[in-house]
């Protein structure tokens, strides 16, 4: 089961699961605004209310849990519970995707009878999809802190991790750094997406208050996971920036590059 299965990463953990002949269940909230093939098993629930998805977990041996609550991004608080319905449930293997933040799943995993894995993904080649709008009606991307160093991570490839944890042994009480092949900065990152798309894009930085107000009116983010975020970005830790080896390690191939997104997401930006 696929928790968060319409996000970025959980549509790609979906997609792969099916790929490899697994049956997958999806959870969501809004199953009627889910979009999969019809092979997948989508079921109604709410992650903060533990009571609608008791049910979700019969008959599952792996689950993939997120760590917010979707109202701010605040940490999931039923995890304690969830954890317990997986167990009586017969749940054998957890992924955990963390949003940076250390909480209240992780807790609930270890302490379990879960075999667990915590994916500790970095950057997001996704966020860059934040730049969309104005790329189109502007050629201009805006964006705090622009020239930090980060190793932006593909989700495909966080998914293939989760997948590789979800079904495999040999995954069991890790807790996963994964970046992407290169170094970047959003700089760098938007001249990439100006040569894949033909556009001649402009930078322009946008201070920290600008970027507090921002995630506040567009994100309604809670005021814990705004300084987290901006004291990331003013500072990444040497993970965010430290080349990792450990998708190829558990896939058997090299992470996918900045510029592969960029080209397969050229679109989105035109």
């Amino acid at each position: 089961m696929v928790t968060g299965a319409t996000g970025h990463i959980g549509g790609y953990i979906v997609s792969e699961l099916l790929k490899n002949g697994h049956r997958v269940r999806a959870l969501t909230r809004k199953p009627e605004k889910a979009n999969f093939l019809e092979e997948v098993d989508v079921v109604s629930g709410d992650l903060n209310r533990p009571e609608t998805v008791a049910s979700a977990f019969d008959g599952v041996t792996g689950v993939h849990f997120i760590t917010i609550n979707g109202e701010g991004f605040g940490p999931l608080e039923s995890a304690p519970e969830l954890v317990r319905l997986a167990e009586e449930a017969g749940v054998q293997r957890a992924t955990i995707l963390w949003n940076g933040i250390p909480g209240p799943v992780e807790d609930a995993v270890k302490a379990s009878r879960l075999e667990w894995t915590i994916l500790q993904p970095q950057e997001f080649m996704s966020n860059a999809f934040e730049w969309s709008d104005s790329i189109r009606k502007e050629n201009v991307a805006v964006e705090s802190f622009g020239h930090r160093k980060t190793a932006y991570v593909h989700p495909a490839d966080i998914a293939s991790v989760a997948v590789a944890a979800l079904t495999q042994n040999s995954h069991a009480g890790k807790e996963l750094v994964l970046t992407g092949p290169e170094v970047l900065s959003p700089v760098k990152a938007v001249q990439i997406i100006a040569e894949t798309t033909g556009k001649d894009i402009r930078f322009e930085e946008r201070s920290e208050a600008e970027e507090r107000l921002r995630m506040i009116k567009e994100h309604g983010l809670e005021q814990e996971m705004i300084d987290h975020v901006i004291s990331w970005q003013k500072n990444p830790p040497p993970e965010a920036y430290t080349i990792s080896p450990v998708i190829e390690q558990v896939t058997g191939r090299p992470p996918k590059t900045f510029r592969q997104w960029a080209e397969v997401n050229a679109y989105n930006f035109k």
